[in-house]
């Protein structure tokens, strides 16, 4: 049997400091449930998301808080990915972000939407 599973790529610009940053996390945890690989790619305050204990003064109800989501993302086999230069602009070290995260450039993001990915953007 072929493998029918699809990518879905998730953009995420905002931080802990707006409400679509959770919202994100809930979709991209659906597109898992629904069966999809999922990825995100954080790019300008969207990096703050996975900085060391940032992750804990969010919660947008009635929306699970954004450290559960991101966690529940990671565990379930999501891909997170955090923008190098958007990283390095911030001074962010690898050890400054959550375990699991990878910093890495937009070509792993092209790289999927090239092989008919779908995108999403908040």
């Amino acid at each position: 049997m072929a493998e029918n599973t699809r990518d879905l790529v998730v953009l995420v610009t905002h931080g802990t400091d707006h409400e679509l940053s959770s919202v994100a996390l809930t979709i991209a945890n659906g597109g898992l449930t629904a069966g999809l690989r999922v990825s995100i790619f954080l790019t300008s305050s969207g990096v703050d998301l996975v900085r060391n204990r940032a992750i804990n003064t969010t919660q947008v109800k009635p929306l699970e808080p954004l450290s559960n989501l991101v966690q529940d993302f990671l565990s379930r086999g999501g891909n997170l990915w955090a923008c190098t230069p958007c990283v390095e602009s911030r001074g962010y070290k690898q050890e400054d972000l959550l375990d699991g995260v990878v910093i890495t450039g937009a070509s792993k993001m092209h790289e999927l939407i090239k092989n008919g990915a779908a995108t999403l953007s908040f």
